[in-house]
């Protein structure tokens, strides 16, 4: 049986005093998909087998073993989330700013103070370390064989930060271009891609030597190269409204897609061999199949509710945050047909499937 989240307050002589509960530990043991809410500053955690949220996590810094100790607060706008190899832990960048209208404004990163990473158990919920860092970050993402956890620094002097997944100590900073946003890894593991927004470029590294191998020119204002499990990169230029593909193996931009629509996100789906985009303004998701050639030509769109942004696919299934309407489509991707609406907390924006 979960233990109830009370926070008692008893008058004393001496003033009010903060009697605050032990944190409950959950049981997350089913299928799950994880849901970053940024304005309410929680984890919704969805069971997969019925797609009902089950369990709320409160995203606070109290590493007591309280809900709310006397010093604790809640993270300021925890944005997108990741799993551990081992799918017991989960990293999440909280940059202390609201992204949910784009990037375009994030030139002013000089924000320090709040920004931090949050490490919490994947199973109950529970912190298992809270790291502060600098400058706010875009998200926090564990290298695949889960000994490092990455960072970005969205400053002008852009740098990934890289911390031990074991010790939690600063092990290495990798100089990259202006303004990075989202650290990916390449579907085999060999490659970490950085998109600098002010640079218009990403930034392909070594994860093992922490070199750079090139520098990839883009579109304007790229903020993550999306990882495809067909060896290539698919990258979201905001600014520009275009999608940039590539090459893995070569580190070449295969070919340049022109929305029309300032995306959210880029997904690939290798089994229907497609290209998903969302498109937060109007709400929906686009999505671009290939043609004779292997040229992604548009096929269709669909409506989910507003603020369309992360997509997480679960074999025929998809789940999109919507980030305005503070709900998860479910989404028949067989159909492109949303089949149910689940309310989450407010501005969900990262997912991540268990």
């Amino acid at each position: 049986m979960k233990k109830i989240i009370i926070a008692l307050f008893t008058l004393t002589l001496g003033g009010c005093m903060n009697m605050a509960t032990e944190q409950p530990q959950l049981n997350i043991t089913y299928p799950a998909a994880y849901v970053v809410n940024g304005e309410s500053s929680t984890l919704s955690v969805i069971n997969l087998n019925t797609n009902v949220v089950t369990d709320l996590i409160q995203l606070t810094d109290d590493m007591s073993g309280m809900t709310h100790g006397a010093n604790a607060v809640f993270l300021q706008y925890p944005h997108h989330i990741y799993l551990n190899p081992t799918k017991n832990q989960i990293a999440i960048a909280a940059p202390g700013t609201d992204l949910s209208q784009g990037h375009g404004t994030t030139t002013t990163a000089s924000h320090s103070g709040g920004a931090k990473v949050a490490v919490l158990n994947a199973n109950s919920g529970i912190n298992v370390k809270l790291i502060d860092v600098p400058m706010m970050n875009h998200n926090a993402i564990y290298t695949p064989d889960g000994k490092e956890i990455w960072t970005s620094q969205m400053d002008e002097a852009g740098k990934i930060l890289v911390y031990d997944a074991t010790t939690y100590a600063l092990k290495n900073t990798i100089s990259v271009g202006k303004e990075p946003a989202e650290i990916t890894f390449s579907n085999d593991g060999n490659t970490a891609f950085v998109a600098n927004g002010m640079d218009n470029t990403v930034t392909a590294i070594n994860p093992n030597t922490k070199t750079i191998v090139a520098t990839i020119s883009v579109g304007m204002n790229p903020v993550g190269a999306w990882t495809g499990s067909d060896n290539r990169m698919y990258v979201d230029n905001e600014d520009g409204q275009t999608v940039s593909i590539i090459d893995v193996k070569t580190l070449k931009v295969l070919e340049t897609i022109a929305l029309g629509f300032m995306p959210g996100f880029v997904a690939y789906h290798g089994d229907m061999k497609e290209m998903w985009v969302t498109d937060p303004m109007a709400g929906k998701v686009h999505w671009w199949t290939k043609d004779t050639n292997g040229k992604m030509i548009h096929a269709g769109a669909f409506a989910t509710e507003a603020g369309s942004h992360a997509i997480a696919f679960k074999d025929m299934t998809a789940y999109v945050t919507n980030q305005e309407a503070a709900s998860v489509s479910v989404i028949d991707v067989m159909q492109h047909k949303v089949t149910k609406t689940i309310s989450v907390g407010k501005k969900p924006n990262g997912i991540v499937i268990r």
